[in-house]
């Protein structure tokens, strides 16, 4: 399967970053570079939809684990997501900021 990453135009000072495919050390830069961008755009909120992501190995989390320590990070993912559950093993669920869809994951801030 191919591996997309495509940033969607800000709103209210979210972006989304749409991501589809297998994610490992050679495409996980993909990701990294969007996230880069958000953050050197100064966006309030950078929201993940990784649930279309079918793999993802360590450099891959790796990349998720460094944007979350350097901007505002909310990861849309399914329960039953592949990703979800890597991140539920490796005790990460509870440190990252998860949201079941991208509709939560993008909903405004109260």
């Amino acid at each position: 399967m191919d591996t997309h990453v495509q940033a969607l135009p800000d709103e209210r000072g979210t972006r989304i970053i749409l991501c589809s495919g297998e994610f490992d050390t050679a495409s996980a830069p993909q990701l990294r570079s969007a996230l880069e961008a958000a953050r050197a755009d100064r966006v309030r909120r950078t929201v993940v939809d990784l649930s279309l992501v079918t793999f993802a190995d360590s450099a891959f989390i790796s990349v998720l684990l460094h944007a979350h320590h350097r901007q505002r990070l909310v990861l849309a993912l399914p329960p039953p997501s592949p990703v979800r559950r890597i991140l539920s093993l490796l005790g990460l669920d509870g440190v990252l900021h998860l949201a079941p869809d991208l509709g939560t994951a993008a909903a405004p801030d109260p």
